[in-house]
């Protein structure tokens, strides 16, 4: 089954401040823990949005509306993601519960998705 934990992004993100070592050092462990387990699939960061362009689709049928970022509501906005194959929900759940806190300052939020 594979499953998506999706890193919300924070103003600290947003503004393309990188983690500390500390924190990066905590995210390599967590991503070789994956790897070794067989189970990461792939994981990436992203870059803030203010490099982003949405398209939106406002009318069926017509071209869409390109806006620019940066975007302002960061509770909406995705950080990085890492890609896991587990045999179930509940092991998806125990592998984003060992996630370091993706922020490192108390703002970080995972979301955990399942992939079709």
């Amino acid at each position: 089954m594979l499953f998506m934990l999706i890193v919300k992004a924070s103003k600290n993100s947003e503004a393309g401040n990188l983690p500390s070592p500390e924190l990066m050092e905590a995210m390599d462990k967590y991503n070789e823990e994956l790897i070794n387990a067989g189970v990461r699939v792939m994981a990436k960061g992203l870059h803030p949005s203010s490099n982003g362009v949405r398209l939106s689709f406002p009318k069926s049928g017509e071209k869409p509306v390109v806006t620019y970022g940066p975007f302002t509501d960061t509770k909406e906005l995705i950080a990085g993601f890492i890609l896991i194959d587990v045999k179930s929900r509940e092991e998806a759940i125990e592998w984003a519960k060992r996630m370091p806190d993706p922020q490192g300052l108390g703002e970080g939020q995972i979301e955990l998705r399942q992939v079709f």
